[in-house]
């Protein structure tokens, strides 16, 4: 084996060999001042890690619930642990198990658990060192244990790390993602606001790529730079923002230092959206389009999509109702509009589905829709779900027949929502583009805890809008501003005359949501980061108004249309010098925001992100997670360790 195979194979395999899925090393936990409990989640009969269940871990001794997932080889861990009484329950879908144990300070506890649950369950792939041939066998339970349960040698040398602990020496391999596909994403460079005073932009509440880079990372490598849009990854978090009034959202400005240019400002953009009263939530007629194509056959396609429809219907009340529509080489109806007053039905019709055959999905799409018109409530909540990898195929359908049917439906007030899942094949485009033109949210499952987050914790918020077509302008003032570059949002990016036009389509907002977004400013009083171009022959330059010698740092318009409408609501916010902090005084909203930002733009390789290193976003994030009751923001300084390592 080459130099570079070995060392590309060790990266891959490090993340798992520490008994931890988030990738800290077996090493810093060792010496870490706080407990650890970990352990593996296993098949009862096959004996084979069960990838994706969600265990949670809970004791009076921690603010709330802390969550996590099995990674591909089952295993889980928490870290930093202070001494009490622990409960662990496992949630796999089907079987859920719980153990208590009493953890001393310092400790390190392994749980291990099996479950059997009625699905099958991922194989991990094994390629041998030795064989010339490369011949693929699959990791066996006795192999696994051996991983978890024995500390394997780790020795370095000038060819890099070689692993002791694996039979034969071989070592493990990943299927290659060689077949997925993504949109390609160029960075906006910065912007004069002389020449260009506006920035003009949907807003976006997708989370898909989020989950989708916490995939790759747990899979022991670093994602395609096109799979990190940076707007999502910030969104995928809730922010305290001030409660809306007048309008059904609010907006929050806030200027502050950038952490990846200490020269540079930031300006950090909150919209939080009107909520839902509990207990008044409008009733659901949710139809769900399921690909039951051969491609998803594998564990963490079709059987977690049965997973995540059971959690989404134990959830159902009496005036909601749920339709399934499938799809492979044809089409069919699986069930017809069913209330939750009769989930088991439902239960009993997610059990039948399977898969095989090839993937047409446009019939499927029509007959879905058909189903969610014969249902429809009026003044609730009408969507068709598609779930699939996205290796979608219209048939005879042109993309561009089905995009204008999406489009036709959506203004009849049934939505389009995508919910992605599996590897190797995955379709990322594809899944964005049939959300964003059906008025919808795109989420990717890559486990049991997102499919809860998404279908069960936030579903008021990814399934009830409270507003359409919403879109962000702003102007910034060339007495403090000299450029500024809008970071993520590359596809979501609008004509300034776009903002006053009602027919152009925009982002739909979902009751609760927040949206966040985030520009980096360059100061007046530094240079401006453009091009330099000689004097204009046909232009004069620009005369300034009374109002650029004011204390207004920027200008921000909000406009949208309340679900239904055809003529849209503008409302205007304005900042001023007021709105500046410096880097000490600054929110935990905005610094929790700048971390995942410059996380994203270290994962791009990002031009811009030169000066930061993963050290100074991890110090500012653990500044700024604040109550973190479900884990969320705690996972995420893991992950951020894990692309540390991986980088």
């Amino acid at each position: 084996m080459s130099v570079r195979s070995l060392r590309l194979c060790c990266a891959l395999l490090t993340p798992f060999i520490a008994v931890d899925p988030t990738g800290v090393s077996a090493s810093v936990a060792t010496a870490a001042s706080a407990g650890v409990i970990q352990g593996v989640v296993k098949h009862a009969e096959s004996k084979e890690p069960i990838a994706g269940a969600l265990v949670i871990l809970q004791c009076s001794c921690l603010q709330g619930t802390r969550e996590t997932q099995t990674n591909k080889l089952g295993i889980y861990a928490f870290r930093d642990l202070p001494p009490g009484e622990y409960t662990i329950q496992v949630l796999t879908g089907q079987a859920d198990v719980s153990k208590v144990t009493t953890l001393p300070r310092n400790a390190k506890f392994r749980a291990n658990f099996t479950v059997n649950p009625r699905n099958e369950f991922r194989r991990m792939v094994v390629v041998s060192g030795k064989s010339a041939s490369r011949m693929r066998r699959s990791i066996t339970a006795r192999d696994f244990t051996s991983v978890v349960d024995v500390a394997p040698t780790v020795s370095r040398d000038s060819a890099g790390i070689s692993l002791a602990g694996t039979s034969g020496g071989d070592l493990v391999q990943f299927e290659p993602s060689n077949r997925e596909g993504y949109a390609a994403i160029k960075e906006t460079e910065f912007q004069s606001v002389v020449d260009t005073p506006l920035s003009t932009f949907s807003i976006d509440v997708d989370t898909a790529a989020y989950s989708n880079v916490r995939r790759f990372l747990h899979d022991g490598q670093s994602p395609p730079a096109d799979a990190v849009r940076t707007e999502e990854l910030v969104n995928y978090f809730d922010y305290d923002y001030v409660e809306p009034s007048r309008h059904p959202m609010s907006v929050t400005v806030e200027v502050g230092d950038c952490p990846w240019d200490k020269g540079h400002w930031l300006a950090h953009i909150g919209i939080k959206a009107k909520d839902v009263v509990s207990g008044e939530s409008p009733a659901k007629n949710l139809v769900f389009l399921i690909d039951v194509s051969g491609s998803m056959g594998s564990p963490d396609k079709l059987p977690l999509v049965k997973q995540s429809l059971r959690m989404l219907v134990e959830q159902m009340r009496p005036q909601d109702r749920i339709s399934l529509v499938v799809y492979a080489g044809s089409s069919g109806v699986v069930l017809r509009p069913t209330t939750g007053r009769d989930k088991q039905k439902a239960l009993d019709a997610i059990a039948r589905l399977d898969s095989g055959g090839s993937t047409n999905g446009a019939s499927g799409i029509r007959q879905a829709y058909r189903l969610a018109r014969s249902a429809f409530v009026r003044g609730g909540v009408n969507r068709v779900i598609l779930a699939t990898d996205g290796d979608f195929n219209v048939g005879a359908t042109s993309a561009g027949s089905l995009t204008r049917l999406i489009e036709r439906q959506r203004k009849s007030g049934i939505y389009l929502s995508t919910l992605g899942f599996g590897t190797g094949n995955y379709q990322d485009d594809t899944m964005e583009l049939l959300a964003d033109k059906g008025n919808g949210n795109y989420a990717y499952i890559d486990s049991l805890r997102e499919a809860r987050k998404v279908l069960v914790e936030e579903v008021d918020a990814t399934l009830v809008p409270v507003a359409d077509d919403v879109k962000l302008q702003v102007e910034f003032n060339p007495k403090w501003i000299a450029s500024y570059r809008l970071i993520g949002y590359e596809n979501r990016r609008l004509a300034d005359r776009d903002f006053d036009d009602d027919t152009k389509d925009a982002g739909e907002l979902g009751a609760g949501h927040t949206v966040t977004a985030l520009y980096e400013l360059v100061p007046a009083s530094r240079k401006p980061q453009t091009r330099e171009v000689g004097p204009l022959r046909y232009q004069s330059d620009r005369q300034a108004t009374a109002k650029s010698h004011s204390n207004e740092l920027a200008r921000v318009k909000l406009r949208y249309k309340r679900p239904g409408a055809r003529k849209s609501v503008r409302v205007d916010f304005v900042a001023d010098t007021s709105n500046r902090r410096p880097a000490h005084k600054a929110s935990e909203n905005f610094r929790w925001s700048a971390a995942v930002a410059a996380w994203s733009l270290k994962l791009r390789n990002s031009k811009f992100a030169k000066k930061i290193a993963y050290a100074d976003i991890l110090q500012l994030a653990r500044g700024a997670v604040g109550q973190d009751p479900l884990g969320y923001r705690r996972e995420f300084l893991n992950l951020v360790e894990t692309a540390k390592d991986l980088q």
